[in-house]
């Protein structure tokens, strides 16, 4: 065991983190996101799964290890709610508990199109499903220099 990884980042995610450079983006989702089809199109080519975990605990252990990028207005993306661009559920406020937590400081977390988030998701480093049963958890994270 190594000391200091929170016990929730898997092996293939540590190594996945890893191999990302300043810029890029992970993308971390709910079990309802089209995950597998879209992960085929990311930079790492696969899914990774992170069974038994929701959205916000997942973001927790990543960030831990993670700065998020202090050169963009906004590190931090998410979908918008289908029909209604400034609807809010839930996990919106979870998340934005978990990334401002992990920076120590706010962090304003932007919002694309459903079909902008896909495009965009596809374009990412790789994709991380949880097990967290959404709706709208969809997220990407634009990775900083630590």
């Amino acid at each position: 065991m190594l000391k200091g990884i929170d016990k929730t980042l898997s092996a293939e995610l540590l190594y996945v983190l890893m191999l990302m450079g300043h810029g890029d983006e992970l993308v971390i989702c709910d079990v309802n996101h089209p995950a597998a089809t879209i992960a085929k199109k990311t930079t790492y080519g696969k899914l990774i799964d992170l069974s038994g975990c929701d959205i916000p605990r997942a973001t927790t252990a990543i960030l831990s290890l993670m700065t998020l990028d202090t050169f963009v207005d906004k590190p931090a993306m998410r979908m918008q709610v289908v029909g209604d661009p400034d609807g809010v559920v839930p996990i919106f406020a979870r998340m934005q508990q978990a990334v401002d937590a992990a920076e120590g400081r706010s962090i304003t977390i932007g919002a694309y199109e459903r079909f902008e988030f896909y495009a965009a998701a596809e374009r990412s480093f790789a994709i991380v499903r949880t097990s967290d049963p959404g709706p709208y958890g969809c997220f990407i994270l634009k990775k900083g220099v630590a």
